[in-house]
C-alpha cells in the first residue's frame, strides 16, 4: 500500500463527515447564508496566507532541485491561482484590503495553521507534505462530491465549487500526492505513525474550521 492510501484510510471517515456537514450540505445547494460564506471567506483567505508560509518551510528545507520547484510552484498556486477565487468573491462581498489586513483570525484558524507551522519547523519534507495534504486533498474531495451531488446550476457559490473539483486543482493535489509516496518510500512504522498523527490532527482541525464557518466563532 502507498504511504498516500495509508493516510487516505486514516482520515476517510472524517473527510466524509465534511460532506454532511451544514456548511458544505448547504454551499452545494445553494442555501448557505452569505454572511456565513462571508466569514468563512475571510478566514480562509488569513488561513491560506499561512499555509503558503508552509510551503515556503518546504522550499527551504528541499535539497534537490525537483523538489524545490515542487514546492515553489505551490507557493504560486496558493497565493495566484487558488487566492484569485477568493479575491473575485471577495471583491463581491465588498470586502476591502483594508478590512483584510485588519480581520481578527479565529481561536480555531490561530491554532489549526499555528500547528502546521510547528510541523513546517520541525518536521521533514514528508511530514509537511501530510499537513498540507489534510486541506489539499480534502478539498479536492469536497469538490468532487459536490461536483457529483449538488446544485451546479445557478448556485451562488458555483466558482467555489469548480475550482475544488478542476482538474487543474486535482493535478496540484496529486503532485502532493506523488511527492509523499516519493518522500516516505523508506519510511519506518515509527516515522509512518508520525504521519498519520499529523494527517489525522490536520484533518480534526479542518472540520473544527467547518464547524467555525458555521457558527462564525472566532
Amino acid at each position: 500500500m502507498k504511504v498516500s492510501q495509508r493516510l487516505f484510510e486514516k482520515v476517510k471517515d472524517i473527510w466524509d463527515g465534511y460532506n454532511t456537514h451544514p456548511f458544505v450540505d448547504e454551499l452545494a445547494k445553494g442555501t448557505l447564508p452569505i454572511e456565513k460564506f462571508r466569514f468563512y471567506m475571510i478566514q480562509d483567505h488569513l488561513y491560506l496566507m499561512q499555509y503558503a508560509k508552509l510551503f515556503a518551510l518546504g522550499l527551504i528545507k528541499s535539497r534537490e532541485e525537483g523538489d524545490l520547484r515542487i514546492f515553489a510552484k505551490l507557493i504560486t498556486d496558493t497565493i495566484d491561482t487558488e487566492n484569485a477565487v477568493h479575491r473575485s468573491y471577495l471583491e463581491s462581498l465588498g470586502i476591502t484590503r483594508e478590512m483584510l489586513d485588519n480581520s481578527k483570525m479565529s481561536l480555531v484558524n490561530e491554532s489549526y495553521t499555528n500547528y502546521m507551522l510547528s510541523v513546517g519547523f520541525t518536521d521533514g519534507l514528508a511530514e509537511i507534505a501530510a499537513a498540507v495534504l489534510s486541506c489539499s486533498w480534502s478539498y479536492k474531495y469536497i469538490g468532487d462530491y459536490i461536483k457529483a451531488n449538488g446544485k451546479t446550476e445557478d448556485n451562488p457559490y458555483s466558482s467555489w465549487i469548480d475550482e475544488y473539483s478542476s482538474e487543474s486543482y486535482a493535478q496540484s493535489n496529486q503532485q502532493i500526492i506523488s511527492f509523499i509516496d516519493k518522500a516516505a518510500q523508506n519510511y519506518t512504522e515509527k516515522q509512518l505513525k508520525r504521519l498519520d498523527e499529523i494527517m489525522i490532527n490536520c484533518s480534526r482541525y479542518e472540520a473544527m474550521f467547518w464547524d467555525m464557518s458555521y457558527s462564525t466563532e472566532y
